[in-house]
């Protein structure tokens, strides 16, 4: 076959925590074409099932390249590998509906070879669905960080609006020609209870 018509192609998932936040990746490779790149995350899922992902993701990148390509795919997961070259039987029951897809997927394929790489031989792919992860826990701390500063600011007016409804009641007594009632003393200890029970003062 002619080289123009092979995809070269590296994939990789991974999950923190196992399962845990979970992310794929893969990179397809073609002569007189700039690489494909791709990477995205999946909610929670294990190791083995963002794996299967990243591998199902490229299968069906490659699919609209045109399935007359030879595809020679790359994994570090001798798991994923010896399980799609029906070395190793499919145990896993969350892992078996994505071992029938990316089956399904490579068959419709002139050729397709999947072989196990060290990770080293992988890092662009690894790479990528970390940088993925990364960007995911960045996101979710910041919106943490949004919530908390919402959070912090509502209470702030809460607090500030009892204070000053304090403030209202006692300037409306003083109008009607009274200073000493209610006695400022007596105001400014209420504005202080306010900002002692909500802790805004040490008790």
């Amino acid at each position: 076959m002619s080289a123009s018509r092979i995809l070269t192609i590296h994939t990789d998932g991974g999950a923190r925590g196992n399962p845990g936040p979970a992310a794929f990746a893969y990179v397809i490779q073609r002569d007189g074409a700039p690489p494909i790149e791709e990477a995205g995350c999946i909610g929670d899922a294990t190791n083995n099932q963002a794996e299967y992902t990243a591998l199902i993701r490229a299968l069906e990148h490659a699919q609209r390249l045109g399935t007359n390509h030879e595809l020679q795919i790359h994994s570090d997961s001798e798991l994923l590998v010896k399980q799609m070259n029906g070395e190793y039987r499919v145990k896993d029951e969350g892992l078996k509906p994505l071992h029938e897809q990316a089956r399904r997927l490579a068959s419709q394929f002139d050729s397709v070879s999947i072989r196990h790489v060290p990770r080293t031989q992988n890092a662009w792919a690894d790479r990528l669905y970390n940088a993925a992860l990364d960007g995911a826990a960045k996101k979710a701390a910041h919106s943490g960080s949004q919530k908390k500063s919402k959070n912090v600011a509502e209470r702030d007016a809460a607090i500030a609006a009892e204070a000053v409804a304090c403030l209202r009641a006692a300037a409306g007594a003083w109008a009607r020609g009274n200073a000493e009632d209610p006695k400022p003393e007596m105001v400014w200890e209420q504005i202080w209870s306010v900002l002692e029970e909500n802790g805004v003062l040490r008790k």
